[in-house]
């Protein structure tokens, strides 16, 4: 009567609040997951929500089959680990490097979930490396990299993990805090504080001021998320970030945020790895985790679609 797709639509719509984002979650369309969820409340005779509520209230039932999905749920994902151990594929090695400077806020819960169910494999995360992070996965040195930026490599295959909007944070009395967007020519008089990496691999200039010929009057890089808020916050600057990175300060009304454009500027995050060990038990875990965590950390991400397989 109640399936596992059952209990995960219910817990997508119960972190989510809302039947579009969990339809995005669950990888189904709207009307897809409104048809499944009305079916399981044909078969059980009740109902699991209430209709407009938002977020979603649930009735004593589907409060009941949440606490079922709870308990049921992390059993399924223990039994297929343990059937993965049984096989005899559980060994493993995953060094892995991080294209991202505001990735850490969510990589560490997720290696920690990992270490705890796979402490058989061994896991790094080299610092202060002076290699290219992808050419290096290809040769093996490392197993897994996280980048927005694919490049077409023989061999290596990239799984993305979420889509995740940038936004422009600027200080509170900016003018450009009043506006709805920006457009990529209102940055041509300021000063554009970024990363201290190349700017091939920044989205705000690939996709945002590059396109419509626009450069900002000067660049300041810095090496922490932190210090790069002290400098918006104090008018020296602006910088493009993705929304995660900003949530805390937002909150704290420390800068505030307008989209780039007016579609926003929306980027794919991809874990690279090698194909010979894409199916590995481990390795599918690690990124399933990864993408369960990075939903419950992370504010304002949305599923990607699919898998993006790039080979020269």
């Amino acid at each position: 009567m109640i399936e596992l797709r059952h209990l995960r639509t219910l817990l997508a719509l119960r972190d989510t609040g809302s039947l579009v984002e969990a339809a995005e979650r669950v990888h189904l369309t709207q009307s897809a997951l409104s048809h499944q969820l009305k079916d399981l409340e044909n078969r059980i005779d009740s109902a699991l929500f209430v209709r407009k509520s938002r977020p979603v209230a649930f009735t004593r039932t589907g409060t009941r089959l949440l606490a079922l999905a709870e308990q049921v749920l992390p059993q399924v994902r223990a039994a297929e680990r343990d059937v993965a151990r049984l096989a005899g594929t559980e060994h493993g090695r995953l060094h892995m490097a991080i294209e991202c400077h505001s990735c850490f806020q969510w990589l560490m819960p997720t290696v920690d979930h990992f270490r705890d169910h796979w402490p058989e494999v061994e896991i790094d995360i080299p610092t202060g490396h002076h290699f290219d992070p992808l050419p290096a996965l290809a040769r093996e040195q490392l197993d897994l990299v996280i980048t927005a930026d694919p490049q077409p490599i023989e061999g290596i295959h990239y799984a993305p993990l979420f889509r995740y909007e940038g936004l422009l944070a600027v200080a509170r009395q900016h003018a450009l805090a009043r506006q709805r967007c920006v457009h990529p020519e209102m940055l041509g008089d300021q000063t554009l504080i970024t990363y201290p990496v190349e700017q091939s691999r920044l989205d705000v200039f690939t996709q945002f001021l590059r396109p419509a010929g626009v450069a900002p009057a000067e660049i300041r890089t810095a090496e922490l998320t932190i210090m790069m808020m002290q400098l918006v916050a104090s008018g020296r600057g602006v910088c493009a970030l993705p929304s995660w990175a900003l949530t805390e300060y937002l909150e704290r009304d420390y800068v505030s945020a307008v989209p780039l454009g007016e579609g926003g500027m929306w980027s794919t995050l991809y874990a690279a790895l090698r194909e010979n060990t894409r199916e590995a038990p481990w390795m599918q875990d690690f990124l399933r985790t990864a993408r369960d965590t990075s939903f419950a950390v992370l504010s304002g991400i949305r599923p990607a679609d699919g898998d993006a397989a790039v080979s020269a």
